[in-house]
């Protein structure tokens, strides 16, 4: 118990450092009294006003959203397939949501140009792709299948993704692709009540699978022997994960890694499967990786621009070859 407690004590202090230091990232320096007089006495005239409330604070909102929502869309696919290995991009989630937004980018109509209808494929887009893979894992059993299929799937939809850029008007195709290179930088003040409306939301719904997630822990038979209405928590776990994947694929790209590898950090870290302890921190982890990562982009800057989607595959990919190594050394 002390030592959980010590664990949340550190990533909590650890959270809000970063957060501070994100909000100062940057050339410019803006000092504490700056930040609250913008919030409370904000000034349209005022240069350090404008880069708090237009830039910044936008900013380090939408990386918090975005670790937190991909870190518990990890784990909630992780404790139902019972896979350390998956997630949403490594079975083909986040790649079926790009694919809708290539559809919404490339070829649909005006609706499907506003954030209403980028978010709107995003979402469905993810949702369908969270049923193939959930089809998929009641017919193949193996874990190795399974991420297999995840992964031939993600190289299925890429393909087709490929063939509407080769048809796609240039600007469309452009704007598809810096999309694509996954970014926090995009979202606007305007869309920051949407994103975080959405995500309160969704997070508050997980208050209603803590206790169904415990018990999938023993496995879906043994959930269903203690009373777990299995059907009605696979479908509320499978939107509650794919709504999450699909905001911040919508607003932000396809973000790799975080939440297949944030995960299985916090479970290394706090050693048990209770979700409530779980949850909370893999939502203050994910947020200070994130935060983490785009302060990485921002210090390089200067010297070359890096697509977030590289920062989080060179976090990321060395913790996925060590569970890969850890499984079979443990086999």
């Amino acid at each position: 118990m002390y030592k959980s407690n010590l664990l949340f004590t550190s990533l909590i202090i650890a959270f809000i450092v970063f957060i501070l230091i994100h909000l100062n990232g940057g050339d410019f320096n803006i000092h504490f009294n700056q930040f609250i007089d913008s919030i409370f006495n904000y000034d349209s005239n005022n240069q350090e006003h404008i880069i708090l409330c237009e830039l910044r604070i936008p900013r380090t909102i939408t990386a918090i959203i975005a670790g937190v929502s991909l870190s518990i869309a990890g784990l909630l696919m992780q404790t139902y397939f019972n896979n350390p290995l998956a997630g949403p991009s490594i079975l083909g989630i986040s790649t079926g949501s790009s694919l809708f937004v290539a559809f919404s980018i490339m070829i649909g109509g005006t609706f499907f140009a506003s954030s209403f209808g980028l978010i709107s494929s995003a979402i469905v887009g993810a949702i369908v792709f969270s049923i193939i893979i959930l089809l998929f894992s009641k017919i193949v059993k193996s874990q190795i299948s399974l991420l297999i299929i995840g992964v031939m799937l993600t190289s299925f939809t890429s393909s087709f993704i490929q063939v509407i850029q080769m048809s796609a008007d240039p600007n469309a195709l452009k704007a598809f692709t810096i999309w694509g290179f996954g970014s926090i930088q995009q979202v606007t003040s305007d869309q920051i009540p949407i994103i975080g409306s959405c995500f309160l939301l969704l997070f508050a719904s997980l208050l209603l699978i803590i206790k169904p997630l415990n018990l999938l822990v023993l496995g879906e038979k043994n959930a269903n022997y203690l009373g777990l209405k299995t059907k009605q928590i696979r479908i509320l776990i499978i939107s509650i994960t794919a709504v999450f994947t699909g905001l911040v694929t919508a607003y932000c790209g396809p973000i790799s890694f975080i939440g297949l590898a944030v995960p299985n950090m916090v479970k290394l870290l706090f050693k048990t499967q209770n979700h409530n302890k779980l949850i909370l921190g893999c939502a203050l982890l994910g947020g200070t990786v994130m935060l983490i990562c785009d302060l990485i982009i921002y210090w390089l800057e200067p010297l070359i621009i890096m697509p977030l989607n590289s920062i989080t595959a060179i976090f990321g990919a060395p913790i996925v070859i060590w569970i890969l190594l850890r499984k079979k050394i443990h086999a």
